[in-house]
């Protein structure tokens, strides 16, 4: 008797490669037109830059990875199914090739009659979006993308790139210098020195060495250029939980929405290695999934979203407002949502910027549990990202010492947090401790830490530290135009005293609303926010009230 797929795996393979009835197919067609194609003809190559759209109606297609001369077979689509993945509701380039199998017929929708099917067709919409989500999923798991990605364990730039390409969602494949045996021929290939490492290359044809975020963003079509004569009725800064959530409700509620992301969605959240007290998660979700669905939502209502482009400057002295980003492009815009979040405080340590990234981090993803590799480690910090990260860590199969500056995590940790550290004996809790150096030629080797109560100082064989010690609000580049608090962050609504308006010069008869900042039509969301209160479900809320705000703000 032949074995017969289990119940789980067919669901799987349902939502993936879901089969329209005919009724379905005909409310597509209503958006669309039929053509038909022919055998070998390629309807999508790898690196386009138009998304489209197709459902089988006829015949077959299949998607292939193309590799030089040679092409890998990803999956067949057949009558009744459909094409596409996440880059149809991004705008990005085509991952893979498709072409036509046998001769047939198809019905073909452009990228915005699709974004209008889902927005109007609740029922084709789950369909639609719950495919492509997975779809994604399927191909970051195999690594069938347009990227292959080479570099080393201990390099810096390999471990930025990595993560640039895992938290922006981006499938690639990765050849480590020193396990590849095959490695030099594809360097020779590419005429690629090992000096040149990490190195990417895109769509097997364009080789960037040791390139920067924003090259990688322009190489894979991230970013479609920005019309700066356009005036959009909302500018977001900052793609962290806050600023999405003000895309998603900004953009559903028909507004000309544009987010500008310095690095990947997510923001702080989106390292989380999982989020356990957000509301409708009971089992728990990683930063990342989180980010990556709101980001997937967002750009489904029509937001725009630019990645690797930091705002340098806010030009606030007329109307309407404009945002300067590092590439000198100005963006204007009625009204902005500052959504830039913090960063967590450097050690004063004077060689610490020699370990960063070999050896010194900033999160803790599944990258840096496979670097740490069983190894002890290090989490400095008492806060709620700090416990999240030794947990992950220790349950990755690294002893976690905990460094925490002051006698206890009561103040500042949720109180499941420090239940669950107790409860891991792999978890060394040592308080009124703090590091006082570190020592190593090109990647971290030993640590010192002090305890300021009794001044011992112990040294330990230490090659991975965990740097999760506060925050400082990113508003330096705010050159003036808005109030702050003596911290740094942004003061808004009722925490603007008369005296801060007096200063600041402000023009209207109203107060200013709840989340508006010293400028009117200018509001500050999340963790760059005077006042706020440090949690996810906090920062998703005031990004989504900040938006009945901006359109009260429009009206006026």
């Amino acid at each position: 008797m032949s074995s017969q797929p289990a119940p789980s795996s067919l669901d799987a393979a349902a939502r993936l490669s879901p089969i329209l009835t005919a009724a379905q197919i005909a409310r597509v067609a209503a958006h669309g037109h039929a053509r038909p194609v022919q055998r070998g003809e390629v309807l999508v190559e790898q690196g386009e830059r138009t998304a489209r759209f197709f459902v089988v109606t006829a015949g077959e297609l299949e998607i292939v990875r193309p590799l030089g001369a040679t092409a890998t077979l990803i999956t067949a689509v057949g009558p009744g199914q459909f094409t596409g993945e996440v880059n149809i509701i991004s705008g990005g380039r085509a991952l893979v090739r498709l072409r036509a199998s046998q001769p047939g017929e198809v019905i073909e929708l452009d990228r915005e009659r699709v974004l209008a099917l889902i927005q109007t067709d609740a029922e084709l919409g789950e369909i639609f979006m719950r495919a492509f989500i997975l779809r994604r999923v399927e191909l970051i798991a195999r690594g069938f993308g347009d990227v292959v990605l080479v570099g080393s364990r201990h390099s810096a730039g390999t471990l930025r790139i990595k993560e640039f390409l895992m938290r922006n969602g981006h499938p690639y494949s990765y050849i480590d210098l020193e396990r590849d045996v095959d490695v030099e021929e594809l360097l020779d290939r590419f005429h690629v020195a090992a000096a040149d490492i990490p190195v990417v290359i895109c769509r097997g044809e364009l080789v960037l060495r040791n390139p920067t975020n924003q090259q990688i963003a322009d190489c894979l079509g991230f970013n479609e250029a920005i019309d700066q004569t356009h005036v959009r009725d909302l500018v977001v800064i900052g793609a962290g939980p806050s600023g999405l959530a003000a895309a998603v409700y900004g953009a559903s509620e028909g507004l000309d929405v544009l987010v500008l992301e310095t690095d990947s969605p997510g923001g702080q959240a989106g390292s989380s290695s999982k989020i356990e007290n957000y509301l409708g998660f009971p089992t728990g979700i990683s930063g990342q999934e989180l980010a990556a669905r709101a980001y997937t939502q967002a750009q489904k209502f029509g937001a725009h979203v630019v990645i690797a482009a930091a705002a340098k400057r806010l030009i606030c002295g007329r109307s309407p407002y404009a945002i300067e980003i590092d590439s000198g492009v100005r963006v204007p815009a009625r009204a902005v949502v500052i959504a830039t979040g913090v960063e967590y405080r450097k050690l004063p340590l004077e060689n610490l910027s020699q370990f960063e990234s070999a050896g010194v981090y900033h999160e803790a993803t599944f990258l840096e549990a496979q670097l740490c590799a069983g190894d002890d480690v290090v989490v400095v910090g008492g806060g709620n990202s700090a416990g999240q990260a030794a947990v992950f860590l220790a349950q990755a199969g690294s002893p976690v010492h905990m460094l925490v500056r002051s006698g206890g995590l009561a103040q500042t940790m949720s109180r499941y947090l420090i239940r669950r550290i107790e409860e891991t004996p792999a978890i060394d809790v040592r308080t009124h401790t703090e590091i006082v150096s570190m020592e190593g030629r090109d990647q971290l080797e030993r640590v010192r830490w002090r305890n300021s109560q009794t001044g011992e100082i112990e040294e330990r064989h230490i090659s991975h530290v965990f740097l999760m010690t506060g925050a400082v609000p990113n508003t330096g580049w705010l050159a003036g135009c808005l109030t702050l608090d003596p911290k740094g962050f942004i003061k808004t609504g009722p925490s603007l005293s008369p005296d801060d308006l007096i200063v600041a010069r402000w023009p209207l008869a109203r107060p200013p609303y709840l989340l508006e900042a010293s400028l009117p039509g200018v509001f500050a969301v999340g963790d760059v926010r005077g006042g706020n209160v440090k949690r996810v479900a906090s920062a998703v809320g005031e990004g989504s009230i900040a938006i009945s705000f901006v359109q009260q703000f429009l009206h006026e």
